[in-house]
């Protein structure tokens, strides 16, 4: 007997994380059976509810990475390092890891691989940026490149909800401004789109990367979400060298601002060459996979039901 005959689960690795929970969340309402490693059981179960399977360990660990594929028939890898309580740990955590996990994997014959990567894998942005973490995706790729797996890679961009995170207020407070527009994802959209990528076998060897159907810059973010909720949002510039700043004082005790600031300056002078491709790049996620785009409006008005929620909250 084949192991695919056996192996029923999905294992999720970040399943908790910001694009992980959204994941999980596809694959159980497509029915699938999903696995997901969590350091925290208790905290997991808040996030996640009480159908996916949690087993509680550190992806760091053979020994508990080894349980977790028990079963499996694939991996999804949405793993980030990305916040100040794992930063120092990046290359453990996003590479080591990932590649031991790989490694086992393919050990135990488990045929099919989705990993979530950089939107665009360029190596002058990568070393113009000087971000790290972008050598690191770019070894997981060709590492799997070369490999016998089934595999898919899922490029995304930043996080839509970016433009909403600036807003303080009725204001939108950008370093640097943010005057270049973008593409960047909607949560909803990257669980819909990697859930049905892992669960089909015809995207061997395919990299997508996933965007919604406009770019936009952070001032006409601001516009287009004013128009939307009625809230008139004014777009705000801070200079650079503030982040710049807070950056310098606080790296020998925490990278976090310091790898922030890269992010920040990458948005800011982001290619505009990959821009102009936002369209046709839309065009075959929606030829390729089965999903309705959530547009900007739609989250301005999550973004205002949440406001009118918190705000009746506080009164009572």
């Amino acid at each position: 007997m084949k192991a695919a005959d056996i192996n029923t689960k999905i294992l999720v690795l970040g399943g908790t994380g910001y694009y992980g929970r959204y994941i999980v969340r596809s694959l159980i309402e497509k029915g699938e059976n999903v696995r997901v490693l969590s350091r925290n059981l208790e905290n997991a179960k808040k996030i996640l509810g009480e159908k996916p399977e949690i087993i509680e360990g550190d992806i760091t660990s053979k020994e508990k990475v080894i349980e977790s594929l028990s079963g499996v028939k694939a991996i999804i890898f949405s793993i980030s390092a990305f916040n100040k309580k794992t930063i120092k740990r990046i290359k453990e955590i996003e590479r080591d890891s990932v590649l031991m996990a790989l490694e086992e994997a393919n050990r135990m014959d488990i045929p099919r691989i989705v990993y979530i990567s950089s939107y665009d894998i360029d190596r002058d942005i990568i070393e113009s940026s000087k971000l790290s973490v972008g050598d690191i995706k770019i070894e997981i790729e060709e590492w799997l490149s070369k490999s016998d797996f089934n595999w898919t890679v899922i490029g995304v961009p930043p996080n839509i909800e970016i433009y909403f995170m600036m807003i303080r207020g009725q204001t939108m407070t950008v370093p640097g401004g943010g005057y270049l527009p973008l593409p960047t994802v909607s949560p909803f959209d990257l669980g819909k789109i990697v859930a049905e990528a892992t669960i089909r076998n015809d995207l061997s060897n395919k990299r997508f990367r996933a965007t919604g159907s406009e770019a936009f810059s952070f001032p006409v973010a601001a516009e287009r979400i004013s128009i939307e909720t009625g809230i008139n949002i004014k777009h705000r510039k801070i200079p650079l060298f503030l982040l710049k700043l807070a950056a310098i004082i606080t790296k020998p005790i925490n990278p976090y601002i310091w790898h922030l600031l890269k992010y920040i300056r990458l948005f800011n002078n982001f290619p505009q060459d990959l821009v102009t491709q936002v369209p046709n790049d839309y065009r075959l996620l929606q030829e390729t996979f089965n999903y309705e785009s959530t547009t900007l409006e739609m989250h301005a008005k999550l973004w205002k039901d949440k406001i009118i929620k918190e705000k009746k909250e506080n009164k009572n």
